[in-house]
């Protein structure tokens, strides 16, 4: 009963992505003065959806991330004292939180709802405490001035009467972890800000600063700092921080500007910052030698991921990741005991961190233990929902002769665009045929709408209604290469009935490029 529960209202947060635009919904939208600008604005989305997406994405988006850093709680402790203290002059009052991610690439994000966090990488890259406000207190407004809400609802105004359906179209960020509700985190993580969300963050969160007695001088050197180092072209940066905050000359003169509104004067906080990152920096060696090691086993070097795991561990032995990248190698080798106790110490110094689980679980699987991995992915799930944690479930109750509890986890992996997620597919046609509704049962079309990008038509002819249809697509991108795209409409879609489906693929100059492309039903599940 209480999973039923759960999974209803998972599929709460993920009927943002089946929205019918038409008179219904935009009679229920109204005017509301924006909280922070108190400019009139159109309200499609409520606060308490906002609160709700928030609390709920906000676990599965720092897991999918690297998860929290934990290895120095008092740097945790100290990053959300100096968020509340910007919180508590905010224009909104929301249940504002704010946690450091363990990841090196620099990056700060805030989901709705005043849901906050920024990268370990990023705290070693300011130089005070004011700095730091600066950052979060621009978090604190995209917050605040329901920037997020507003993405979310310019692409459903976007979309008209067409259901957006989140298509994923491969492994790139996020698309091999999340899986499920966990997919409407990610695609807010990837949202891009436009520039006069990015100007109300610096206007507004300068002035945050003020109230709460930090130099607001401080933004005016951090833009100057962004703006050195994008001239650069430093990745982790550029993959980081700048995908969604790109900095320019223009944010540092209109940051100056307002500095000088303000008046000067204010807190630094130099020393204090330097005492709280203090252990962070000193470990800094450990971390680089991880991510060195963690693109070694990437390139196939498993010995040298190992010598690096060890160096790193060497200097930070209470970081579980270290560990778990000699497990990620021994696995890699075969060697799944070494690898199990591998997971075993990472687990011991992190057990909130879903990758441990995954991973562990996976090993389990390889050493014919299977109700401990059974035990281990399903508490990965409970951290972040993955295909490849589902499918394995799914392919272990299958094993043991439980068949709808199969079909459930496959049925959920297969909406991942993943290797895990095109086996789960495979599985489910081969084992549950009459759940399987392919081109002979259900019609599946790719059209081209009016902006040239590619929809999928999926029609119903059959007398029965159908729910969670899984499509495949191939189509030739610019270069000429094939290229795959799974999607799933996760609404029901009656007997007579039609859709139409965004994929995100696209624009097209020629309409004659859709005859090399296929689109194909690879699974759905009948309603009796």
């Amino acid at each position: 009963m209480r999973q039923g529960n759960r999974r209803r209202k998972r599929s709460m947060v993920r009927a943002l992505f089946s929205i019918f635009l038409g008179a219904g919904i935009l009679a229920l939208a109204g005017c509301a003065a924006n909280p922070v600008t108190g400019e009139s604005e159109l309200n499609i989305v409520s606060e308490s959806w906002e609160l709700e997406v928030g609390q709920e994405q906000y676990l599965p988006s720092r897991q999918m991330q690297g998860g929290d850093y934990n290895t120095d709680p008092e740097l945790s402790r100290y990053v959300n004292q100096v968020g509340q203290r910007l919180a508590r002059v905010s224009d909104r009052k929301l249940p504002y939180e704010f946690v450091v991610v363990n990841d090196s690439t620099p990056n700060a994000w805030a989901l709705p709802g005043g849901k906050i966090a920024l990268n370990r990488g990023l705290l070693v890259e300011l130089d005070n405490e004011a700095e730091l406000a600066a950052v979060l207190g621009h978090e604190v407004v995209h917050a605040a001035a329901r920037h997020g809400a507003k993405g979310v609802e310019r692409g459903v105004l976007l979309q008209g009467a067409v259901i957006a359906t989140g298509i994923v179209l491969s492994d790139r960020d996020y698309g091999a972890l999340a899986a499920s509700g966990a997919a409407l985190g990610a695609g807010l993580l990837n949202q891009k800000y436009d520039r006069d969300a990015e100007r109300e963050a610096d206007l507004y969160g300068m002035r945050y600063m003020h109230r709460a007695g930090y130099d607001p001088q401080a933004a005016v050197t951090l833009q100057e700092t962004f703006v050195r180092l994008s001239k650069e072209k430093r990745q982790d940066w550029l993959s980081g921080l700048f995908a969604s905050h790109p900095p320019s000359q223009e944010r540092v003169e209109n940051n100056r500007a307002s500095a000088q509104r303000l008046g000067a004067g204010g807190e630094l906080a130099e020393q204090r910052y330097r005492e709280a990152i203090a252990r962070l920096q000193r470990t800094k060696p450990a971390y680089d030698a991880y991510d060195e090691g963690v693109k070694a086993l990437a390139d196939g070097d498993r010995a040298k991921a190992l010598r690096l795991a060890d160096k790193a561990i060497q200097i930070e032995p209470a970081e579980g990741r270290f560990y778990a990248l000699q497990g990620d190698a021994h696995f890699d080798q075969g060697a799944y005991r070494k690898a199990l106790k591998d997971y075993d110490q990472a687990l011991r110094r992190d057990p909130e961190y879903f990758q441990f689980y995954l991973h562990r679980g996976l090993t389990k699987e390889k050493l014919g233990d299977r109700s401990g991995a059974q035990k281990d992915l399903e508490r990965s799930l409970q951290l972040l929902p993955t295909a490849a944690a589902l499918n394995t479930l799914g392919q272990l109750a299958l094993a043991e002769g439980e068949q709808s509890r199969g079909i459930d986890y496959l049925s959920r992996a297969a909406r991942s665009d993943s290797a895990a997620g095109r086996e789960a597919a495979h599985t489910l046609a081969r084992v549950q045929p009459s759940r399987s509704a392919g081109p002979s049962n259900l019609g599946a079309e790719l059209r081209l709408d009016p902006a040239r990008n590619l929809v999928v038509v999926l029609s119903n002819p059959t007398g029965k209604p159908v729910r969670e249809i899984v499509v495949g697509i191939r189509y030739p991108d610019r270069q000429g290469r094939t290229q795959q795209a799974t999607g799933t409409y996760q609404g029901t879609l009656g007997p007579g009935q039609q859709v139409q489906l965004s994929t995100g693929i696209g624009p097209w100059r020629d309409a004659r490029a859709i005859r090399g492309m296929r689109v194909q039903v690879l699974s759905s599940q009948v309603l009796r």
